[in-house]
């Protein structure tokens, strides 16, 4: 068996203990960036990156995602967050403060198809993940072995049409209460409302998506059927609606008659891998915003 060796840091945690991010979302006016800025050097906090973007200066939403230092962050955070409802509750903001050194826990969904799982993994033994792989979840035996070489628990947990709502009961249970993010790492089995209310825009799936669009089984053998000229991937939230969640990340790549439907797998997978942990890594990076069914990405 091939061992593998957990990363023991990362260098984006270690090299920044005092370091915060905050996101906003709000309907836009004049005044916002001034009274967060103002409250940050209130309190001492040096901005080191700022991003913005507003729909419509008359009447639309207003986007920001700021890192700052904080000297003291650990032992001021609370009050810092206390304070700033003031503020929030001025502007009418949706808010989030993360402290940066605490690493996000992700579980990790997947089936048989391992490409993703295996992206995942060496991104995060490369120290480029910069996340805690608390477990990894699968309807099927398959990967065990790999996924225990790196030091990670892996939980196999059947599911069929009769044991579906008893699977996710157990699911919910290994997964416990301080996973920050689940990743559909090619999960073939659909999430019911009810598990996702638990994780709401807290799982990111996985798909392709081809020009035209193929619905149903073998989308390759279709694909090639129709001679598409140009595939791809997106990674997205789940939602109650089937592949239809805010989407995070995509991708392209041109194909053409000389590529058989083996080889439009390849290439599939390959994006499939990028574009996925793409989207794991600004999501861990609090790089995201959603607004109804879109996303905002600062990247």
């Amino acid at each position: 068996m091939e061992l593998h060796v957990k990363p023991e840091h990362s260098s984006n945690t270690s090299a920044y203990p005092e370091r915060a991010r905050m996101l906003i979302s709000c309907p836009d006016g004049p005044g916002i960036v001034a009274a967060v800025s103002r409250f940050l050097f209130d309190h001492e906090a040096n901005i080191v990156q700022s991003d913005q973007y507003t729909m419509d200066p008359a009447g639309g939403m207003f986007f920001m995602r700021i890192e700052f230092d904080l000297p003291g962050l650990d032992d001021r955070l609370e009050q810092l967050k206390t304070e700033f409802a003031e503020i929030a509750g001025r502007f009418s903001m949706n808010w989030q403060i993360f402290q940066v050194s605490h690493k996000k826990r992700l579980a990790i969904f997947v089936s048989k198809e391992d490409h993703c799982l295996v992206e995942l993994l060496w991104q995060w033994q490369a120290g480029d993940l910069d996340a805690d792989i608390a477990l990894v979840v699968s309807n099927h035996p398959d990967m065990k072995e790999y996924v225990e070489s790196f030091g990670i628990p892996y939980h196999h947990i059947p599911v069929t049409a009769e044991t579906k709502t008893e699977a996710e009961r157990r699911q919910l249970e290994v997964i416990g209460n301080d996973i920050d993010v689940i990743i559909l790492a090619r999960y073939m089995q659909i999430i019911s409302p009810a598990f996702i209310e638990h994780y709401r825009h807290r799982i990111i799936n996985i798909h392709h998506s081809f020009l035209p669009a193929f619905v149903g089984g073998k989308p390759y053998a279709q694909a090639y059927a129709r001679g598409v000229k140009i595939i791809g991937a997106t990674a997205h939230y789940v939602t109650e609606e089937l592949d239809g969640g805010p989407i995070i990340e995509q991708d392209v790549q041109r194909v053409s008659h000389r590529d058989d439907v083996n080889e439009l797998k390849r290439i599939g997978r390959t994006i499939e891998r990028v574009v996925l942990a793409r989207a794991v890594k600004w999501h861990i990076e609090d790089r995201i915003l959603v607004h109804q069914n879109k996303t905002v990405v600062f990247n």
